[in-house]
């Protein structure tokens, strides 16, 4: 395969367009242009439609016209440009349609600024629009994963007829690695059954999510309820290290998740036992894989580019059986190698930062 040196931001693009993606609707915003770019180039080129939409809220509802289709589609934007989309996935995921959206998270709340931060896990993960829905969520910690798992989320929505995301902080969206290109590969699943191209065959298909009769609207909650545990019990991933014997569990994504794989063995090193689970999904969490290891006599600390927000859902999946600890930073501000050590060696020695 052909390799390229390229920003995780236009990673995302090649990954994308090898899943059978041709159709790109967006608005560019700061630290996510670079994919608005990327599609403009390439999606005209390979026979697909690139548009730049007037807004947000445009963009998300070009995708739902495109994704009713049955085509592969998909927007991306950063947290304030992905909080203007809300009301517009809600209403995909209401109507079932496979799409894949990107957030390149920057600091907020409101304008806020351009450096990276991790604060939209709650709007991303738990559903930021109005109404019973989830997004799947993939976590990228580098240009690779951006193409690879922008690929997986593709697949991952069609199968289950919903929306997917991919969320990555801003340095995961600018930094240049190199990729190893994929091989473009056929769309292997049949939307004909559901997706309205304005032929007769599809005449019968309906795309809506609205339900004016409240038990019908509570089977239709309660049939997307069903499809969001399947999820749950089926597409949880995550990545472990050293944590066989770890008496301490970091647990982090994205670029902090590199930064703590790096300490890792500095800490092994000083007789400190420490491992690295790197959720993948986001939602689903892999609330499994936390809880087997809260069985023994250990602690975990959440590491987050927030004021905290994953160490809840990791809270949740120990429930009470080990010690769970918070350290993050915001407003930009990425913590050092050294900063993180500071914090092992602190809570190994019993001395608490909450």
């Amino acid at each position: 395969m052909a390799k390229q040196f390229m920003k995780g931001n236009d990673a995302i693009i090649v990954g994308a367009l090898a899943a059978g993606c041709r159709a790109y609707y967006g608005y560019p915003i700061t630290p996510a242009s670079e994919i608005a770019h990327a599609a403009a180039l390439h999606f005209p080129a390979l026979g697909g439609v690139f548009i730049q939409a007037e807004s947000e809220v445009a963009a998300i509802n070009m995708v739902y016209g495109t994704a009713g289709m049955g085509i592969r589609t998909m927007t991306a934007s950063s947290s304030p440009g992905f909080s203007l989309k809300q009301e517009g996935l809600s209403y995909c995921a209401g109507a079932e349609l496979p799409l894949v959206v990107v957030n390149i998270d920057r600091g907020g709340p409101g304008l806020g600024n351009i450096a990276p931060e991790q604060a939209d896990y709650f709007q991303v993960t738990k559903g930021g629009g109005h109404g019973n829905y989830r997004l799947i969520t993939l976590a990228p910690n580098g240009a690779q994963e951006m193409c690879d798992l922008t690929m997986k989320a593709f697949d991952l929505a069609d199968k289950y007829r919903n929306p997917a995301c991919i969320m990555a902080d801003g340095i995961t969206g600018q930094m240049m690695e190199v990729v190893e290109i994929p091989e473009a590969k056929p769309v292997p699943y049949d939307h004909t059954a559901w997706a309205v191209d304005g032929t007769p065959a599809t005449s019968k298909n309906l795309i809506s999510s609205i339900v004016l009769e409240p038990s019908e609207l509570e089977e239709h909650n309660l049939k997307l309820d069903a499809k969001y545990r399947e999820i749950m019990a089926n597409e949880a991933l995550c990545e472990e290290y050293r944590t066989e014997d770890a008496d301490l569990i970091v647990v982090a994504y994205g670029v902090i998740s590199r930064i703590v794989y790096s300490t890792v063995d500095q800490a092994r090193a000083e007789g400190l036992k420490v491992g690295l689970l790197r959720p993948i999904t986001l939602w689903p969490f892999p609330s499994e894989a936390i809880a087997a290891h809260a069985e023994r006599d250990m602690r975990f600390l959440a590491v987050e580019l927030s004021t905290g927000q994953m160490v809840e859902d990791v809270r949740l999946a120990v429930g009470g059986k080990a010690p769970v600890d918070f350290y993050g930073r915001c407003g930009g501000m990425v913590p050092e190698g050294a900063e993180l050590m500071n914090q092992y060696r602190q809570l190994m020695e019993g001395v608490v930062r909450s």
